[in-house]
């Protein structure tokens, strides 16, 4: 049974995503998070407001599994396969985060001084959050998809927009953690 607890190695959860992205190829779709709430928008009657949400929603719905996968997968993953040891981080890494206030650095994946409900709910907590979802959601649409639609699909189809893309994902995550974090916090 503590087999089953202890994440998936590469070898096994590597070519599971191959084979779901060549089945996605094959039927003439596409993978990525931003088209799904695309869609719940359009159910949800956006397409009366912006011309961006007017399309043939119904011809997507088979793609909320993702949605519904992401909400039951996390589900699983927290409740049930949570596996409660320390993380194993660089000694630089712990230093660093010491001195940004992080108290237990390795001890969590979602550390207290992030994601307590107090930090959250507080105004620093819904500016970072209001401002942070309207950057991601300015983000996805200017750069026509969000991270794992570009990173998965675009990159297993060799689309070279998606290829910049990702560059710039993670040029962006890495300003952000080295100039822009230290500021904030």
């Amino acid at each position: 049974m503590d087999y089953i607890l202890q994440p998936w190695p590469w070898y096994v959860s590597g070519p599971l995503i191959a084979i779901v992205m060549y089945l996605l190829l094959y039927f003439g779709r596409t993978f990525g998070m931003s088209s799904n709430l695309r869609t719940l928008c359009a159910i949800g009657g956006a397409g009366k407001h912006s011309d961006f949400f007017k399309f043939d929603w119904k011809s997507q719905r088979w793609n909320l599994i993702v949605v519904l996968g992401a909400i039951v997968g996390g589900f699983i993953a927290y409740f049930l396969l949570s596996n409660p040891i320390n993380i194993d981080l660089n000694q630089n890494t712990v230093k660093d985060l010491d001195a940004l206030g992080f108290e237990n650095a390795g001890q969590s994946l979602l550390p207290p001084e992030l994601f307590s409900w107090d930090n959250v709910l507080s105004l620093k907590g819904l500016l970072i959050l209001i401002i942070g979802g309207f950057l991601v959601g300015f983000g996805t649409r200017y750069a026509g998809g969000c991270t794992s639609g570009h990173a998965i699909t675009g990159l297993s189809s060799l689309q070279i927009p998606s290829f910049i893309a990702v560059i710039g994902f993670f040029l962006g995550g890495l300003i952000m953690i080295h100039l822009i974090y230290p500021i904030l916090f």
